[in-house]
């Protein structure tokens, strides 16, 4: 890194410590009850402006089955991270093809009561929809219902309502960009940790940022093992990794959202069980489209593997519970300056994914690493 550079980012540090940002008094009610709290009343359906009234009747009626259909006892990390759901990829029941699994987005929409359409208007404004379909329960448990709430008192409601101007990153219309890759079509899954917390950088992709904006130092170093993996890469002056989404790799951090300058700030607030679930999704049917193989790896509208590039500790932790045998999962020291020369250089993974995927689904499921 030169001298010049005064911005740390908190993907560039592994680990890195955070602390929470404190809550402040909002619009939305939030002393409503817990969630072990008692209904007490029934929501209006009948509201055509947000009241507190309203949402606190919504909460608590959300509040008091949480216990029941949670299902799974989660069990939090010594570190405070997400809980965690054992044998996740080990489930060998047989599921629906991701296909032919039905979802109306309209009739989602009326299922849900007037706190929810509030609340999650964002969600179903932006996530996409091959996601939204296996997501939808998991975004009105209680715990999303209150992230919700504290990133609405912030001002992050809804594309449309949000301040142009707010200093919550990325911008409500891409908070949920990483999901505009096709579940089905995903290939490579690359894990980080917290947008950058700059203004103008983030937009929804891990490592990534908009044309414009300095390439951060991580990112630099990943441009630096990929020209030594494929040495007719150009590497290009902008750090805009979409085109990797458009080819099936999904750039997903593990909190989705932080304040201007706070690095971890939206950390534990939901996000990490969230991003959880996204990677059990994930190992279900992550690449449940992509093409027959050469070795026999015919489809069957599930997930038959992808890869995950796992760089750095809390990358590594994020997918410890995932099927070797069935993903591709590989992991080193984090492309940060201050640890890619303890096992980022040199690590080979984007020829290894390519090889694994080319192996598994033919010429068709490898990634085009080298357009940018």
């Amino acid at each position: 890194m030169s001298d010049t550079e005064s911005t740390v980012f908190l993907e560039d540090i592994d680990p890195a410590s955070s602390q929470g940002a404190k809550r402040k008094a909002s619009e939305i009610d939030l002393h409503a009850p817990s969630p072990n709290a008692k209904t007490k009343g029934v929501v209006s359906t009948t509201r055509k402006t947000l009241s507190q009234g309203t949402l606190n009747t919504f909460f608590s009626s959300a509040g008091a089955k949480s216990s029941s259909q949670l299902g799974t006892k989660r069990v939090k990390t010594e570190s405070g991270g997400p809980a965690t759901s054992p044998g996740r990829s080990i489930n060998t029941q047989q599921r629906p093809k991701l296909n032919s699994i039905p979802f109306s987005l309209s009739a989602y929409q009326g299922s849900l009561s007037e706190g929810e359409k509030d609340l999650l208007r964002l969600e179903c404004e932006c996530i996409g929809l091959s996601w939204l379909k296996l997501l939808k329960d998991e975004i009105r448990k209680p715990y999303f219902i209150e992230l919700k709430k504290f990133l609405w008192q912030a001002g992050l409601k809804s594309c449309s309502d949000t301040p142009p101007n707010l200093n919550i990153y990325p911008s409500a219309k891409d908070v949920y960009s990483w999901s505009k890759t096709p579940l089905g079509k995903v290939k490579v899954v690359i894990i980080g940790q917290d947008p950058y917390h700059g203004a103008g950088q983030a937009h929804g992709l891990c490592f990534s940022v908009p044309v414009g904006v300095r390439v951060p130092p991580s990112l630099v170093n990943i441009y630096q093992e990929l020209k030594t993996e494929y040495p007719d890469f150009t590497t290009p002056k902008h750090g805009n990794l979409t085109s990797w989404a458009n080819n099936g790799v999904l750039m997903l951090n593990t909190c989705l959202t932080v304040q201007a300058g706070q690095a971890g700030s939206h950390s534990k607030r939901g996000w990490e069980r969230f991003t959880e679930k996204v990677v059990e999704v994930l190992d279900q049917y992550g690449g449940a489209n992509l093409p027959n193989g050469p070795n026999g790896s015919t489809s069957t509208g599930a997930g038959r593997g992808i890869v995950f590039l796992a760089w750095g500790a809390w990358a590594s932790e994020r997918v410890s519970k995932l099927s070797k045998s069935k993903h591709l999962i590989l992991t080193s020291a984090h492309p940060s300056p201050y640890s890619a020369e303890k096992g980022f250089f040199g690590n080979g993974h984007f020829i290894k994914a390519n090889q694994w995927l080319e192996t598994k689904y033919g010429p068709e499921g490898k990634v085009d690493w080298c357009s940018l």
